[in-house]
């Protein structure tokens, strides 16, 4: 049973237009599939549907040909971005279905495992639920999600043998397995391949009788594999004169206020700079793209091959890391295991309703794990900056913003103030020097609660 063809174009040679494939990849390209994505493009094919974490770079010219009649992703836009695919999306020229990136790969597993559909707490009281059945079990609401079936699914790993059994190197598993189980023809491309036999068989993340063929990569994946760092500002913004803290004090006043001991997970943006302080910490750090005990940011991006956090970004790996597929860091999350959750935002209301995945005038949206992680039974902690690059204020009174979840901020940290819910509201439990409690308040479009 010998599953490896002799070219990309070769295992892409029975695709006919109308397809669906799903495609791995993460942060910019890392996990990408370049070498598919190629042929596909040189194949031509038309009226495809793509389903994927998001817009891999190599598939973007596919899209913007017009090739792309529909997506399933986690990302379609981000905000103050906008693309040649946001403004086909604004055109109608490309329909799209936005999905919780954990439920995206739940639907994938599903599919794989032969289920229909599933139930999942995940995009409540959100615009993802309208039109969707709910349920209650155990008291507790859950949205139904049917599975997703794909003709075919494109994906990168690091060797297999001729049997079709992957071996996956460091967070790059993660939507490979779900993935790879949903289609009808799962073609994976590698690094390496080598005889039946040669893989240790506790090093196989993905058995071959879920493969269909296997291709050597022909093409270096030569695009940036990591989502570009943003580097934090020490300048820091100013309110009626005063400086409030700087992007990393923000981090550095959210470290002091997690657990002495737990699991935490850090998501994109200002979060991410938390595992600076943290190093003598009993703390583990978790991230949704299948990695488990990793520490500092790093700028060499090929010091720790395949080892990056959940905003696509390079960091030092811990003694004891391990890593895993997407599905199985959502459990963690899902499951309660990981104990609190920090969050960017665009808005976080007087309720603790958070909204960080669609402004006004986006297409669409970037939901990311965000809902996934504000819906489990962690403490979310949110993090950003007081007002918006417009002067705005971002913690208000009611969302205005598509929400992510409802009701589920427990700790708010922006550069003017630490604040806490506590009774079903936000109140101000410390101020950043030079500020008091009611300047806060005045650059805040939220009634202070009541004091009494």
């Amino acid at each position: 049973m010998d599953k490896v063809c002799e070219s990309p174009e070769a295992a892409i040679g029975d695709l006919e237009d109308g397809a669906s494939i799903a495609v791995s990849g993460f942060g910019r390209s890392a996990g990408s599939p370049v070498s598919l994505l190629a042929a596909l493009d040189r194949r031509g094919s038309r009226e495809l549907c793509l389903v994927g974490n998001t817009i891999p770079p190599g598939a973007v010219e596919i899209v913007e040909s017009g090739r792309v009649r529909h997506l399933i992703t986690s990302f379609t836009s981000r905000n103050g971005r906008r693309s040649t695919v946001d403004e086909m999306i604004s055109a109608g020229k490309l329909t799209f279905e936005l999905v919780p990136q954990g439920t995206l790969v739940e639907r994938l597993r599903a599919a794989g495992a032969g289920l229909g559909a599933l139930y999942t707490p995940t995009g409540l009281n959100t615009p993802i639920a309208d039109g969707k059945d709910v349920r209650y079990f155990d008291g507790r609401p859950y949205l139904l999600e049917t599975a997703i079936r794909t003709d075919y699914a494109f994906i990168s790993a690091y060797r297999a043998d001729r049997l079709g059994n992957v071996e996956f190197r460091g967070a790059n598993q993660h939507f490979g397995p779900s993935f790879a189980k949903a289609a009808r023809v799962a073609i994976v491309e590698v690094d390496e391949i080598v005889d039946t036999g040669e893989l240790p068989p506790e090093r196989i993340g993905l058995p071959g009788i879920f493969v269909s063929r296997v291709v050597q990569k022909t093409l270096a994946n030569d695009l940036p594999k990591y989502t570009p760092r943003r580097r934090a500002s020490d300048v820091a913004r100013e309110y009626g004169g005063k400086p409030g803290w700087t992007r990393v004090q923000i981090a550095e006043q959210a470290a002091k206020l997690l657990p002495d001991s737990g699991y935490v997970n850090l998501g994109l943006g200002i979060p991410s700079y938390i595992s600076s302080f943290i190093a003598d910490r009993d703390i583990v750090l978790h991230g949704e793209n299948g990695i488990l005990g990793y520490g500092e940011i790093v700028d060499d991006d090929e010091l720790y091959p395949d080892v990056f956090n959940a905003s696509g970004v390079p960091v030092t790996p811990q003694p004891g890391i391990s890593f895993f597929d997407s599905v199985t860091a959502f459990e963690m999350v899902r499951s309660g295991r990981v104990h609190v959750v920090a969050l960017g935002a665009y808005q976080v209301d007087a309720e603790g309703s958070v909204a960080n995945w669609a402004t006004p005038g986006m297409a669409g949206g970037g939901i990311g794990g965000a809902m996934d992680l504000a819906a489990s039974t962690a403490t979310v902690m949110v993090l950003m900056e007081h007002h918006d690059s417009q002067g705005r204020p971002k913690v208000v009174q009611r969302c205005t913003y598509p929400l992510t979840a409802k009701s589920c901020a427990d700790i708010v940290v922006t550069d003017l103030a630490v604040f806490r819910r506590r009774n079903g509201a936000l109140a101000i439990e410390s101020v950043a020097p030079g500020f008091t409690a009611d300047e806060v308040w005045a650059l805040t479009e939220m009634d202070p609660p009541v004091r009494g």
